[in-house]
């Protein structure tokens, strides 16, 4: 009895243990079904990116192939990400929309270097981009607002981004506000902070997974000032880009 009393009032640290996942793991491509120099669309990545885009735009089981992971880092270095969604792309670059207020901003205003992730799983396809980042012009950003349907816009204007609030309600009477004011169309929402920054990129990276992970990565890269080609590991692209395989 003394022996089961001592072993009630005993308290035990709680147990924090890792959940092993190890074992979940799924087939990509088979190795006959490789992605090579010879696949490639382009000698330069825009075409070639094209070329994978619009294979994941007309896919029934890809919801948004303009879904990307934007990384960023504030100016000691410090990383975060979040997913934003690609609105144009071609040789100036790749252009998404935030608010000019957010931590994105912030951060890309005072580092101006970013890196893009697509991954578009039924298809196995991965693509990166790193570079360096610019805003587009006031007109442009403007222009391009004015497009969105007028919830967009007032939702735009309702959210001061990444700023600390109280409830929900913050941001729903706000929307009340400005519906009952420009939701009938007949007078032009004002665009608030906001508008785009354009990813100028130095690398782009072309992935396609394969089952035994060998996975293929095909790199379009802009040679440093003064580096010189090396014709054995690295093929001459078009625009000034050169094409390179990495190991996976």
């Amino acid at each position: 009895m003394r022996l089961l009393l001592v072993l009630r009032t005993f308290k035990y640290p709680a147990r924090k243990m890792s959940i092993d996942i190890g074992g979940m793991r799924k087939p990509y491509h088979d190795k006959s079904d490789y992605f090579d120099f010879k696949d490639l669309a382009a000698r330069e990545p825009f075409d070639q990116f094209k070329a994978w885009f619009e294979d994941a735009s007309k896919h029934e089981k890809i919801y948004e192939a303009n879904a990307m992971c934007l990384s960023t880092a504030s100016k000691d270095g410090f990383p975060s990400s979040r997913m934003v969604l690609l609105k144009k792309y071609g040789p100036e670059g790749f252009t998404f929309y935030t608010n000019y207020t957010s931590r994105k901003a912030g951060e890309l205003d005072s580092n101006p270097r970013a890196a893009l992730v697509f991954y578009w799983e039924p298809l196995q396809r991965s693509i990166r981009v790193e570079g360096k980042v610019m805003r587009v012009g006031e007109e442009e950003s403007l222009e391009y607002f004015h497009s969105r349907p007028i919830s967009s816009q007032i939702g735009a204007c309702v959210s001061n981004q990444s700023k600390v609030i109280a409830t929900r309600s913050v941001l729903t009477d706000k929307e009340d506000e400005l519906l009952a004011k420009y939701g009938d169309g007949e007078e032009t929402v004002p665009k608030p902070d906001w508008g785009g920054y354009r990813v100028v990129p130095h690398m782009v990276e072309f992935w396609q997974g394969q089952s035994t992970r060998i996975h293929d990565r095909i790199r379009f890269r802009k040679l440093e000032d003064g580096e010189e080609m090396d014709d054995k590991l690295t093929q001459k692209g078009e625009n000034g880009w050169v094409i390179e395989r990495l190991a996976p």
